[in-house]
């Protein structure tokens, strides 16, 4: 078992890694043609409607819904079911898919109001332009989930793995052929293309060489078609922290201001790197065994599993974390360089990421904290608690906007994510005690020991960062915040491992082996 999920890890952490390297190249080729300005406002903001469209078909979870059904033909030998059970599930989707990307289509002109109620008219013209090109790309991303999902349970993971990476390559690729005269809508293509060429060819390809077998049917009452809507049905209609912050963030962000979208999305998607990597690399890699024990019937061991893989998790966030916070700046100045973007809004981007980066560890611990719940079928209690957070936090965005301004958004994003997963974490806890009774470990004493060494790390590289000089060239920021990373996540490390955290000690041991086997 543990094999298994360190291969699917290694091969997750892989290509989440490279597609994160990939995504910054994509940033700073970004940064770099469109800047701050309102071209870059815009393009941001033109993903609202398509990701609205993605949320309430469930696209996020089709993965996690398709998994278990298709699994459990898989596991009974009887595999001509599951794919029949694909067919009926995929003609609806596709169907459904079709009629509601012609309605927003047409209906576009009348929600850039609602989606950037700070936009000017010019401003809400181009966001209609560019939301109707990106709108087609989640036919590829919802349909691709699908048969991605068939390649899951059967522990096929590369192909999977792949598509992000062709993905983001292919918004790189059209941001650079359109150049400074297509500008946004440069990258705009490049998604619409990437997102077939990735997410939904590359699982194809994989699911015709295991004997793909969709058939257009067209079974309303089809039980696996009720179980999926079932399951899937709480994603479609929650309005879940996790998708909604982005959403707030933006249209919040448009009422402050020209460049404000683009300073809180280029410091939040800074973020998403180590988030990635390390979450949902965690996720992906561990969910088919936690899906396995909870059909087993194993919800202690599962539960030990999601808390022992949170751990490492969150060592290597906060890790991250330490890095972000005490080295913003010059990140954000290597990354989108000093062209397009003016030095005031290199420093805000710099604070704001240090904002953000206090969700982090929220943010990387929730793809491995929910599997738990979706391993046993459970999706109702996420989407609800998500739900309920989003709910009870918006009013405090719109006050944070009104107070505080940018950082204000930056900092509601934090909290918000950190109050979700506490309150998720806490409650997958009395969820596997009511099913199977028992001592089961616990984050507090790990969080005890972490939040101040992690805290003694940023404060390391802020006393260091106010004696160095600041940095005007690509070298010199790339060289000042290399140093103030070393010492911050040097304090960290070394504080923690003398706090008895012994994840730390893990990481690092896994680290030497693997540097000697390099050599």
């Amino acid at each position: 078992m543990s094999r298994r999920i360190g291969i699917a890890g290694l091969i997750w952490g892989m290509s989440i890694l490279l597609s994160r390297v990939i995504g910054i190249v994509r940033e700073a080729v970004i940064g770099r043609t469109l800047g701050g300005g309102s071209s870059a406002d815009v393009y941001w903001a033109a993903f609202i409607v398509p990701d609205f469209l993605n949320h309430i078909l469930a696209g996020g979870a089709l993965s996690i819904v398709f998994i278990p059904i298709f699994g459990s033909y898989l596991a009974k030998a009887q595999e001509d079911k599951g794919w029949e059970a694909f067919s009926v599930i995929a003609t609806f989707v596709t169907t459904v898919l079709a009629v509601l990307m012609a309605a927003l289509f047409v209906l576009l002109p009348r929600l850039t109001p609602v989606v950037a109620p700070g936009f000017d008219a010019a401003q809400r013209a181009y966001l209609v332009y560019l939301s109707r090109i990106i709108l087609p790309a989640q036919f590829f991303h919802i349909v691709g989930g699908l048969l991605a999902a068939v390649l899951l349970a059967k522990d096929r993971h590369t192909l999977p793995a792949i598509a992000p990476l062709l993905y983001t390559t292919g918004v790189v690729v059209g941001g650079l052929a359109g150049g400074s005269t297509a500008g946004a809508e440069g990258f705009a293509w490049g998604v619409l293309a990437g997102s077939f060429i990735g997410p939904f060819a590359l699982p194809l390809i994989g699911c015709v060489k295991e004997g793909l077998r969709w058939k257009p049917l067209w079974r309303p009452r089809h039980p696996d078609l009720i179980t999926y809507l079932l399951r899937s049905l709480p994603v479609m209609l929650s309005w879940s922290i996790i998708v909604v912050d982005d959403w707030f963030l933006r249209r919040e962000g448009s009422l402050l201001g020209v460049g404000v979208v683009s300073i809180v999305t280029y410091a939040k998607t800074l973020m998403r790197v180590p988030m990635g990597v390390f979450g949902l690399a965690a996720g992906q890699a561990v969910f088919p065994t936690l899906a396995r024990l909870a059909g087993q019937g194993k919800h202690g061991e599962m539960y030990r599993t999601v808390v022992s893989t949170t751990r490492v998790t969150l060592t290597l966030a906060f890790a991250a974390q330490v890095v972000l916070t005490v080295a913003g700046y010059d990140i954000a100045a290597v990354i989108y360089g000093r062209q397009r973007l003016s030095e005031p809004q290199l420093v805000d981007i710099g604070r704001c990421l240090a904002l953000v980066s206090i969700g982090l560890g929220a943010w990387a611990a929730h793809p491995v904290i929910s599997r738990g719940f979706y391993s046993m079928g459970n999706t109702w209690i996420p989407a609800v608690l998500g739900t309920v957070v989003s709910v009870a936090v918006y009013p405090l965005y719109i006050l944070s906007r009104i107070t505080v301004g940018t950082y204000g958004l930056a900092m509601m994003s934090s909290v918000a994510v950190v109050v979700y997963i506490g309150l998720l974490y806490m409650t997958l806890g009395r969820f596997v005690r009511t099913r199977e009774p028992g001592e089961y470990p616990s984050l507090v004493p790990f969080l005890a020991g972490s939040l101040p060494a992690m805290a003694l790390g940023i404060a390391a590289g802020f006393a260091l960062s106010s004696s160095l000089p600041g940095a005007a060239t690509l070298l010199g920021s790339l060289g000042r915040g290399a140093t103030l990373a070393a010492v911050g996540v040097g304090v960290f490390l070394a504080t923690a491992r003398a706090l008895g955290i012994a994840e730390v000690r893990d990481v690092q041991a896994a680290i030497s082996r693997r540097v000697r086997g390099a050599r």
